[in-house]
């Protein structure tokens, strides 16, 4: 068993070394900065997809740069993404005790990965995550906007929505936890296809409708099971940007969508 899970894809999904990981990064915040929020809220819950970052990047970033406000709040991130690589049964933690990336090492939340162990879908599979991209691609802007904080990864297989909302439900917690669904949308469509079909998933999310299919978002099953959670704690979603590849790199024969939704709740704090 490895103590730590080395970085995976680095120099390919984005930057290997420090230098260039943190510049690019702190650009795309500083982009997504400068966009206009309908509330002034902290998200508790974030789905951002998991591309390469000259994919992607720009649109994970509107979710990430408002979780700045909470740096030092948030001390606890529960991440949950699809597996791609290796399949699992239910939902698998790593066997490693901190994730390594060119910005640091996060540390596993241990405590909170020994509860979720206790539930009979949760499992620990080394396998699962060894290769994992789209858990991994979310952690150099968790490390920019957040500083410090411990990590519970979930590499979701085949499990149902509400396994993974019952995941959801134990590690809850108050302002000191945050949770993000790793997930894109459609792919390989062409772009005026995909920009239909993901406006009707996008509609489907912000009606708390937890039906999705993996055709319309390869996270499918998280993106479910925490639409199922935000509607037992009263979330309000917002949709902060909704693009494809063909916007963000130019080709528009065959894209992968990508959408940044935030779910604050009702009151002043936006974070119970």
């Amino acid at each position: 068993m490895q103590d730590v899970r080395p970085a995976a894809v680095a120099g390919m999904f984005y930057p290997g070394s420090k230098a260039a990981l943190a510049g690019d990064v702190e650009g795309y915040l500083a982009a997504a900065a400068t966009r206009p929020a309908a509330t002034g809220r902290v998200p508790k819950v974030v789905i951002v997809p998991h591309a390469g970052y000259v994919y992607s990047g720009p649109v994970a970033a509107s979710a990430y740069a408002r979780l700045a406000p909470a740096r030092g709040t948030i001390t606890r991130v529960v991440l949950f993404g699809p597996v791609h690589r290796v399949p699992v049964r239910g939902l698998a933690l790593p066997a490693a005790r901190s994730f390594a990336t060119p910005l640091g090492d996060i540390e596993i939340d241990q405590p909170a990965a020994a509860a979720a162990r206790t539930l009979p879908q949760v499992r620990e599979s080394e396998a699962a995550h060894a290769h994992e991209h789209s858990l991994e691609v979310q952690l150099p802007f968790l490390q920019a906007v957040l500083g410090e904080f411990k990590l519970v990864p979930f590499a979701v297989g085949d499990a149902s929505p509400r396994d993974v909302a019952e995941v959801a439900e134990l590690l809850w917690g108050g302002p000191e936890t945050l949770i993000v669904v790793s997930s894109d949308l459609s792919h390989f469509h062409r772009y005026a296809d995909a920009r239909q079909i993901d406006r009707a998933t996008v509609d489907a999310i912000l009606a708390l409708e937890p039906d999705l299919d993996h055709e319309q978002a390869c996270g499918a099953t998280p993106v479910n099971g925490l639409l199922l959670a935000a509607r037992s704690h009263g979330l309000r979603p917002e949709l902060l940007d909704l693009r494809n590849s063909g916007d963000t790199a130019g080709d528009k024969a065959r894209v992968v969508g990508y959408a940044a939704v935030a779910f604050c709740a009702e009151d002043d704090h936006g974070r119970s």
